[in-house]
């Protein structure tokens, strides 16, 4: 069974599959002052709570766009599950980044565009609402072309009630 963790800023989801087939999933508030032993009880108690066998997860994968996290997580998923996970970055061979400095490239901007492509195919433009809108472009070819990023709602809300009468 496979782990894939997406680390986002307000919140971060947690999913089990084994093979295609998603077995659980769960979303928690990003909290950057837990603990590893904190992070690990949660995730072994909504395991317990699932059912899902957590001595079953042979890999894991993290997605995560709060890097004082990544450290954390990393040791969450090496005392808890016993396994090293691996970290999606800019370098993922599926899918080629074609902008200047691929390294502002979002690793959650990245698996959206992967997804869509395995989903939907190519040309694809993802929209992911999330704290900010993100806004990518995957060409016919399958290549990471560019993309945008806006305030998200709750962002824009706030600022419109702080600042319109």
């Amino acid at each position: 069974m496979l782990l894939v963790i997406d680390v986002g800023n307000t919140n971060t989801v947690l999913g089990v599959f084994e093979g295609p087939r998603l077995l659980a999933q769960w979303r928690l508030t990003t909290a950057h002052e837990q603990t590893v032993d904190e992070y690990g009880i949660l995730t072994r108690n909504l395991f317990a709570l699932a059912p899902v066998d957590a001595g079953a997860i042979r890999a894991a994968i993290i997605s995560s766009v709060v890097p004082p996290l990544d450290a954390i997580l990393q040791q969450v998923v090496q005392r808890y599950f016993h396994i090293d996970p691996l970290f999606v970055g800019t370098k993922i061979r599926t899918l080629p980044i074609r902008i200047d400095n691929p390294k502002e490239v979002g690793s959650d901007r990245i698996v959206n565009s992967v997804a869509a492509m395995e989903i939907y195919g190519t040309p694809a433009v993802v929209v992911d609402f999330g704290t900010a809108i993100n806004f990518d472009v995957v060409s016919r070819e399958g290549e990471y072309v560019g993309g945008a990023l806006v305030p998200g709602l709750g962002i824009s809300s706030e600022a419109l009630f702080r600042r319109a009468a």
